[in-house]
């Protein structure tokens, strides 16, 4: 049988970089194939040649036996290929309709823009991934999940034979991943192709018929998926044996940094009246405390009331430092020595249009500034101690900032900080998005700065990442705090039990 895609020999090279190395493999019609690697691995790059966004290569790209010439990614889609990005790529000041049918827009014989038509339809795309979103919503309300949701709804819209997930289900919920996997397996059922993109393991051997691992621009492997297991392929991703990063070593736990007192952060306008309610916690210096829940559960929400970055409406008290405070502004927080690592790196993390060293050497400016002009020389001498205690991988402190993989990007955000020498960090699930090799190395350096002395609160999305560097554990479901575990006590049952009320 002719596969729907076929890559012979592509090869794509940019200044200085070798992208891709003359990879070639198949995709057979209505198989689910997932494509793993590391960051920096060629993957993103062989979905921008298949969905036209990157036109020229070596090799050749075959569609259904036949040669393929893309112009742009109008000729993808005309060839059946749809992309769900996983950086999000949504116009938030426009409605989830408007989006989803952003560049197709409906007319009516008028000629006028058909927005009951187009919100019909997406209501019924949302409706097949059982999303609960008004079309008329505007997408910048939206939550991060919700998002993500509207991506896929989008790429649904084309009809398309071939439909490539990058990393689809890094902002989703259980139950939302649970929901996705029903919709590729209707997909499938009607013989769409999913080219699937996934760090997570579980995912890839729940969901992939067979699994191509690249390494460095070159293919490594395509196997069936029933004749390798995780364990083998993330040798094969990283070429080397992944070590167990468990921190099981006791941590010297230092006085009080953090205490709050029956947080309640109000929710005008919904049924349940409050984001947050009633939390209480405390926090000591050379501590690392994890905060588990599901999506909308609270988390982000506690971090940036903590930080400032929350409407002032709380009630309740924050103490740093056995002080009360109330920080109306994220500059105070910074100012009492608290630093937050934002969930949504690419909107809240980084700085596009600056490059490594503009974007590390923020927090510590005035450092830099000679003559009332930021000096070349300064900055760089500034950032030189960060970008190498966070081992951020790049070509040189003024390249840019999109040009770094997720990891190193959120390397470069931790330096950043690590400029205004705080002694609370607060990150944001800050592995979304990462491949393995990046997140071991996120995990040691968030290990270090800890037996340093510094406080840190993690939220994030994966247990086993919380398990694996958490001195203790809080839990939160739908804005309260559920639970709380020591090291000891923790695991993946008792938190899932506390974060959907089981």
């Amino acid at each position: 049988m002719t596969p729907i895609i076929a890559f012979r020999g592509v090869g794509k090279r940019f200044p200085g970089v070798v992208a891709l190395d003359h990879v070639s493999f198949d995709l057979r019609q209505g198989e689910c194939h997932a494509i793993c690697g590391e960051n920096g691995a060629g993957k993103s790059t062989l979905m921008k040649l298949l969905s036209g966004v990157i036109t020229e290569h070596e090799g050749e790209i075959l569609i259904r036996g036949e040669p393929a010439a893309f112009r742009g990614t109008r000729d993808a889609e005309a060839a059946g290929i749809a992309i769900i990005h996983q950086e999000l790529n949504l116009v938030e000041q426009l409605s989830a309709a408007a989006n989803i049918y952003l560049g197709r827009e409906q007319r009516t014989p008028l000629g006028l823009l058909d927005d009951a038509a187009m919100e019909r339809e997406a209501a019924a795309l949302l409706a097949e991934l059982e999303c609960p979103i008004d079309p008329r919503t505007l997408a910048g309300t939206l939550r991060v999940g919700d998002q993500q949701l509207l991506e896929i709804a989008k790429a649904l819209s084309l009809s398309s034979d071939v439909l490539i997930m990058d990393e689809p289900t890094s902002a989703l919920t259980e139950s939302e991943v649970a929901r996705l996997d029903r919709v590729i397996a209707r997909l499938r059922h009607r013989g769409v192709t999913i080219l699937y993109i996934s760090h997570k393991m579980d995912e890839v051997f729940r969901l992939a018929d067979r699994i191509t691992v690249l390494r460095d621009g070159r293919h490594v492997k395509t196997v069936d998926r029933t004749a390798t297991s995780p364990r083998e392929v993330t040798g094969w991703m990283v070429g080397r044996e992944l070590a167990d990063h468990g921190f099981h070593g006791v941590r010297s736990r230092g006085p009080q940094v953090l205490e709050v007192r029956r947080l309640t952060l109000p929710w005008p306008g919904h049924p349940r009246g409050y984001r947050l309610e009633d939390i209480s916690l405390t926090l000591h210096a050379g501590e690392i405390l994890g905060v588990a829940g599901l999506m909308g559960a609270g988390r982000t929400e506690l971090l940036e009331t903590i930080f400032g970055a929350a409407e002032p409406t709380w009630t309740g008290e924050i103490v740093v430092d056995g002080r009360p405070v109330r920080f109306m502004h994220p500059a105070e927080a910074c100012a009492a020595g608290i630093a937050m690592v934002p969930e949504d790196r690419k909107r809240l993390g980084i700085f596009p249009d600056l490059d490594v060293a503009a974007n590390v050497s923020l927090c510590g400016l005035r450092d830099a500034v000679r003559g009332g002009l930021v000096s070349r020389d300064r900055e760089e001498a500034l950032v030189a101690g960060p970008i190498r205690e966070t081992g951020v991988k790049t070509s040189g402190p003024h390249a840019a900032i999109t040009g770094l993989s997720g990891g190193n990007q959120q390397k470069c955000i931790i330096g950043r900080w690590l400029l205004a020498k705080p002694r609370i960090l607060l990150l944001d699930d800050p592995t979304r998005g990462i491949d393995v090799g990046a997140k071991a190395e996120l995990y040691q350096l968030i290990d270090r700065l800890c037996r340093e002395g510094m406080a840190v609160i993690l939220t994030s999305s994966e247990l086993p990442e919380l398990l694996s560097l958490a001195d203790r554990i809080i839990v939160l479901a739908d804005g309260r705090l559920t639970a709380e575990f020591s090291r000891a006590e923790a695991t993946e049952q008792r938190i899932l039990e506390a974060a959907t009320g089981g």
